[in-house]
This record gives structure tokens, C-alpha cells and sequence, in this order.
């Protein structure tokens, strides 16, 4: 595998929970990190601008959907996803492993690779662990991420068992395959809900000396108990000086007990999800701006903050935008919600740098109770 072009940083540390930076070939970010979702090479109803306005310095898109379309091949002529995308900032990309769990009905495993029938045209493609790291080499991120199977939840200890041998044997493939020294590339933690194969699966990847390791298969369906058992059990095993990223989480309660548990990175579509059905996030709590409550507000979503939908909009104005059906609305929805995600995770990082993150943790659960 190239050496590594990733470096990390680690500042503070308060229990588990640590602040730190990651430094790439197109720029740093601080850690603990949330990274938008850009699956298409687009954060939804956003630009690269707007999501720069957020407070992102890095964001997530999908190799998998990219190949579908507009295909690699393009995008490399285009002088890859920072330039045909016009974001200028760290960009990660996932291998389509998370595909393997969503799209099951689509496809056949093996332990050589992947047969996807594709949900656009119809047409069967192959993913192997070297095909995806051409893929990912092609699409030219700073961050990519190994071939994996995403286990399915409920499944049997002989699934998950055989699929974290196929995961151990995909990663060994992809870092033979790896051909690019300005990309990291990161390998993913499977095993399903049993802790010792959790432990197998962070075992067999430890010796490969990936330069950052992600925990994939979770919050998917388990109970949140196990899924923090899963967290802990390679709490002490995942080398210490090495960033951690728990994939597709999730909530601002999701971030406090995994940063707690000494995680650094995030992904998930939940903020612009809910900002197009009119779902917006404040440090008091969810509105939802379709309420009639709301028909004559004219405060901003959240006096304090900082984005370009509170500095010049009406609750009641956006309101009016999501009962018209405006695209609008969904624009100015998604620049909140990501700017409030990315203030809470700053507000995670100065709890940590005071010492203070343990009670930061424990008065937002008894502000906003567990459900």
C-alpha cells in the first residue's frame, strides 16, 4: 500500500473522547467530524458553496451511485470529484459496501466480489475489491474506503462470521490494489452484533496498518445497547493514534455516546432528510414548520445561529415555502440543519478541550431525554 498521505493529530482527550485533526492532500479538519452526504457528488439542495457556509470541511460521496452514473471514467476526465464538483475541500468516498446490505434484492455475493444489478438501467456489474479501488482511484477522494459486506441485522452468528473472513480477505485485496500514495485508504471493522467477532474482524485488519479504520454494519436495526457494545469492544484495540469512524451515524445523541466512546468521524443523510419534510434542528429542540403554530412566526429557526436561513429568514416564511411545495425551502432547511449539526460537533470539541465533554453529555440527556 502507498504511504501514507493522511496525518492525525490528537490535541485533547477527555475520557475517551478526544479532539484532534486530520490533514489531507486538499486540506485539514478538526475532529470529532461530521461529514455531509454527497452521494451524487451533491449534498441534496445544496451547493459546494453553501456547504462550505455550513462549517463542513469534508463531506461523503458514494463510489457505488458514482459508478452507476455519471461513471468513473467521466469523472476522471473531469480531473476527478474535487474539480467536477467544484468542492475544493477533503472529500471521502465509500466502496458501495453499504450497497451490499441496501440493495440485497440487486445482487449475488462471492467470496471473489459483488454481482449488482443496477437499479438505473438493469444491467449486471461486477465489484471486486480491485475493480472498486480503481473506481475509488479514478474518482481521485482523499479518504476511500475498502470493499466490504455491510452485514444485514437481524443475522446469524454464521453469516456474520463468514462475511467478516470475506471482509478480512477484500481488504488484504485492496491494499494490493491501492495505487494512489495521495489517498488514504481505510479499512472497515465488520462482524455483525458479536463482540468477539468484532475483535476478529479489528484483528485481522490491525496488521495491514491502514492509516484510519471505520466500524461499518451498525445502526442498521440493533437495539442502540448493542450498538455501543459493539463500539466498546474495540474501544481498546483500534490503534490510539489513528482516526476512528463510526459509518452512518446519525443523531446528535448518536454523537455524544460514540465520541464519548473515543470516535472521530460521522456521516449520515439524517439532517437533509429531515430538512426537506420540514424537520429543523435547535439547541431547544425539533420544530416542524409545517404547524400551524409556526404561521405567524416571524423569528428566526434559532436566534443564535449563525446560518444564512436564520440571518434572513422567518419561520414563518419557510412555513409558507414548505406548505407551497417550494424547492426553496428544502435549500434553506438543509443549510440549518447542517450548520447546526456542524456547531454541535464544535461544541463537542471545546466540552472536550475544557475537560467539561462528561457533563456536556450528561445535561443534553437530561434536557432532551432518551426515548
Amino acid at each position: 500500500m502507498p504511504s501514507s498521505c493522511l496525518q492525525f493529530e490528537i490535541f485533547h482527550q477527555s475520557g475517551r473522547a478526544r479532539v484532534g485533526r486530520v490533514t489531507t492532500p486538499h486540506g485539514a479538519f478538526d475532529t470529532p467530524a461530521f461529514m455531509p452526504v454527497g452521494t451524487n457528488a451533491t449534498v441534496k439542495a445544496m451547493t459546494p458553496e453553501e456547504v462550505a457556509e455550513t462549517g463542513s470541511r469534508i463531506l461523503l460521496c458514494n463510489a457505488y451511485h458514482l459508478f452507476m452514473r455519471p461513471g468513473q471514467d467521466l469523472v476522471a476526465r473531469m480531473g476527478g470529484l474535487h474539480e467536477f464538483m467544484n468542492w475544493r475541500r477533503p472529500i471521502l468516498t465509500d466502496s458501495g459496501g453499504f450497497q451490499v446490505y441496501s440493495l440485497a434484492p440487486l445482487r449475488k455475493i462471492d467470496e471473489d466480489g459483488v454481482t449488482f444489478r443496477s437499479h438505473i438501467d438493469g444491467g449486471e456489474y461486477r465489484f471486486t475489491p480491485e475493480s472498486v479501488m480503481k473506481l475509488e482511484n479514478d474518482l481521485g477522494a482523499d479518504i476511500i474506503m475498502c470493499f466490504d459486506e455491510c452485514t444485514p441485522y437481524p443475522v446469524t452468528r454464521e453469516y456474520a462470521e463468514r462475511s467478516v473472513q470475506i471482509t478480512s480477505g477484500w481488504a488484504r485485496r485492496c491494499v494490493a490494489a491501492h495505487a494512489r500514495e495521495d489517498q488514504a485508504l481505510f479499512g472497515i471493522v465488520q462482524g455483525g452484533v458479536f463482540p468477539d467477532l468484532r475483535e476478529r474482524s479489528a484483528l485481522d485488519l490491525i496488521p495491514l496498518d491502514f492509516p484510519g479504520y471505520a466500524i461499518g454494519g451498525l445502526m442498521i436495526g440493533e437495539d442502540k445497547d448493542l450498538t455501543w457494545r459493539m463500539v466498546d469492544s474495540l474501544s481498546g484495540l483500534l490503534p490510539r493514534e489513528k482516526p476512528r469512524y463510526l459509518m452512518g451515524v446519525g443523531t446528535p445523541e448518536d454523537f455524544l455516546d460514540a465520541v464519548a466512546r473515543g470516535v472521530d468521524m460521522f456521516d449520515c443523510v439524517i439532517p437533509t432528510r429531515m430538512a426537506r419534510t420540514s424537520h429543523l434542528l435547535t439547541w431547544g429542540g425539533r420544530l416542524t414548520l409545517k404547524q400551524a403554530q409556526y404561521r405567524d412566526d416571524e423569528r428566526p429557526v434559532d436566534e443564535n445561529c449563525p446560518c444564512y436561513c436564520c440571518r434572513h429568514y422567518s419561520r414563518a416564511y419557510l412555513r409558507h415555502l414548505f406548505q407551497a411545495g417550494e424547492i426553496l425551502a428544502s435549500r434553506l432547511a438543509s443549510q440549518h440543519n447542517i450548520t447546526f449539526y456542524q456547531q454541535f460537533m464544535g461544541r463537542c470539541r471545546e466540552e472536550i478541550r475544557q475537560g467539561t465533554f462528561d457533563a456536556f453529555h450528561r445535561q443534553w440527556f437530561a434536557d432532551h431525554p432518551r426515548p
